[in-house]
């Protein structure tokens, strides 16, 4: 051949030899590497190194090599499938670079699949992870030299890796290409019946196993996404993938399309201390390009490795090793998490050699789970939108902040139902008015769009006609026929309207109510009066009469203003927390309004165990010394 394609024959060698150390210092590192058989190994590399060098050194510029004409191999290739058809023992007759040209049928039974299945991989794909390296590099050498091996290692066979020895010797066709016979002596493959046979014996046992297994996992994980609460889509991920790990797979990789990239969301392996540790480590890298999670991400296509012969196809640590040996894992599926519109990401499973390798009918459940993550995913993230709405909606409808009104410590506090994902109709102000200010709180029947437009209409409502309506009853009547007018249909509003001016050294306060409870009057010495309210609602008829009631306060005196979602809250036993409302007032008498408020806020969740059955508020009102001056700011 032509010296410069005999010089880069030889580099090529270099760069093989280069990619073979690398894998064996990455073996040497792995749980359950054999140190006899990567130090066998390595004195291989270094007899290729020197010849390879020596070749170099020694290779005359423009000497041609010998040219050896290709003649027909047919003779030969019909011998080789004449051994393969008889030979008693597994027998692969590989290509120099070690693929799989052929495979005879006892071999086929050792990997427990069809002979056809391993043509054109790698042999080293059916071998266990921390013996690869070796293997690879002893093949190679006897690519090199033509001189027979053995090696021991593991072989992934159908019912987990096996033991074995491996014989390869070299031989060379005709036209001088160079092939690999390897022969494997295991205790699989000199049993008396092939494990294909032997597991045909059950009789379909396993197989009914296995299908009743998968339809279980389906159930496990429908029934916990049903019961996700939370509408948190990473809770979802976490213990959806704590539910995989360990039933059909060693570890299970969830990555999620963040800001469009590839996002790794959770890790799940065995559940030992090493095994949490590398889960970490691993949770920090990102699907790499290239990777078998971000194809099939990026195709909406899963891919199925039974056996894993690229070691990098869940990518690299930051130290260059491959994931999948870091895992000790040999067989890989990932699916798409879809909801069939969209791909919200991938779902990845692997299995270590124990557990056999992944089949078509994995793939299927893993496909199915996948669809189903996708469905959750696309719910809570529904969920989550409602809810900002809502959130964003609420608190248009409120004011910000209250106004400082000279001598009232005011403070309040808003606090949605438990299952609450729309706006609710609860709303407060505090205004100014003639000589004066004024405090309102209320309720419109229902929630959603229309009632928080309902909500925006009463309260604006009561601040425009507050400006020139002499009392909160006038004000009150003439929003009654706004919400008539506004033709809001069967929705009403409750509210109480107070105005509050100071006369002297006391505060006078004229409550107007219509349907709305009234609120609570606390005096200093733990003296409380629960107001009645009264009057009817406004947007239903129109002769509405709100109902008017003086009152007179002092300093240090306090009003505790709520709407019904205070009154509504229930006791898991079926107690309303009104019942004992006076009772733990006067247990505050002399707080703060802020300290007041969160109390019973605090007070009300856990009488109701946090089960709120509708949005409550509450606004307080206590009165400091009377100020100098009595003009609103």
């Amino acid at each position: 051949m032509p010296q410069d394609t005999w010089a880069n024959g030889s580099y090529a060698d270099l760069a093989g030899l280069a990619e073979r150390r690398d894998a064996l210092r990455q073996a040497a590192a792995m749980p359950g590497a054999d140190p006899r058989a990567l130090l066998d190994a390595a004195f291989a590399e270094l007899d290729a190194a020197v010849e390879v060098l020596t070749k170099l050194a020694e290779a005359a510029p423009g000497e041609p090599a010998s040219v050896v004409p290709a003649e027909s191999l047919s003779a030969e290739r019909a011998l080789l499938r004449a051994v393969f058809a008889h030979a008693p023992v597994p027998l692969f007759v590989l290509e120099a670079d070690a693929t799989i040209r052929r495979a005879n049928g006892r071999a086929g039974d050792l990997i427990g699949a069809p002979a056809g299945y391993a043509t054109g991989k790698a042999l080293t794909a059916f071998v266990d992870m921390p013996s690869r390296a070796a293997v690879k590099s002893q093949l190679a050498a006897v690519a090199r030299t033509g001189t027979a091996r053995l090696v021991e290692c593991r072989l992934l066979g159908a019912d987990g890796p096996v033991g074995a020895t491996l014989a390869a010797d070299a031989i060379t066709l005709q036209d001088g290409t160079r092939l690999l016979v390897v022969t494997v002596a295991s205790p699989e493959a000199d049993g008396s019946a092939p494990p294909r046979a032997r597991r045909a014996s059950d009789g379909g046992a396993g197989l009914v196993k296995a299908m009743t297994r998968r339809m279980d996992m389906v159930t496990a994980v429908t029934r916990l996404l049903l019961d996700n609460s939370t509408f948190s889509e990473a809770v979802t991920l976490q213990r959806c993938a704590r539910l995989l790990a360990g039933d059909i797979a060693s570890w299970v990789i969830v990555d999620i399309e963040r800001e469009g990239q590839l996002r790794r969301q959770s890790v799940i392996g065995p559940p030992d201390g090493a095994s949490q540790e590398l889960a970490r480590k691993v949770r920090a890298l990102d699907a790499q390009p290239g990777s078998a999670p971000a194809q099939v991400h990026a195709a909406a296509t899963p891919i199925l490795l039974a056996h894993a012969d690229d070691a990098g196809a869940l990518g690299l640590a930051l130290d260059e090793t491959p994931l999948l040996m870091l895992l000790g894992t040999t067989s890989l599926l990932s699916v798409p998490i879809t909801d069939g519109m969209t791909s919200y990401g991938t779902l990845t499973l692997a299995r270590t050699p124990g557990e056999g390798r992944f089949e078509i009918a994995d793939l299927g459940l893993a496909e199915q789970l996948g669809q189903h993550l996708g469905v959750a995913i696309r719910v809570d993230r529904m969920f989550r939108h409602r809810s900002a709405v809502a959130e964003a909606l609420q608190g248009s409808l409120l004011p910000a902040t209250l106004p400082d009104v000279p001598g009232l410590d005011l403070f309040a506090a808003y606090q949605p139902a438990s299952e609450g994902l729309e706006a609710s109709g609860d709303f407060y102000d505090v205004f100014p008015v003639a000589d004066g200010w004024a405090i309102t709180v209320g309720d419109v029947c229902g929630k959603g769009q229309e009632a928080a437009a309902m909500t925006a209409a009463a309260r604006h409502a009561i601040r425009a006609l507050a400006l020139w309506s002499t009392g909160p009853a006038d004000v009150l009547a003439k929003v009654n026929e706004v919400m008539l007018a506004g033709g809001y249909e069967d929705r009403f509003v409750t509210v109480n309207l107070a105005y509050l001016r100071w006369e002297g050294g006391r505060l006078r306060v004229t409550l107007a109510s219509a349907g709305h409870p009234g609120p609570a009057l606390v005096r200093p010495d733990g003296r409380v009066d629960v107001l009645g309210g009264g009057g009817l609602p406004l947007g239903l008829f129109p002769d509405a009469d709100p109902h008017t009631e003086e009152l007179e306060l002092g300093e240090d005196d306090l009003l505790f203003f709520y709407s019904d979602g205070l009154t509504d809250a229930r006791s898991p036993d079926m107690r309303y927390f009104e019942d004992s409302l006076a009772d733990e007032l006067a247990g505050l008498a002399g707080r703060s309004a802020a300290e007041t408020a969160r109390t019973v806020q605090s007070l009300v969740s856990s009488f109701s165990q946090d089960n709120l059955r509708d949005d409550m508020t509450i606004l307080v009102a206590k009165v400091k010394a009377a100020p100098e001056t009595t003009t609103p700011r």
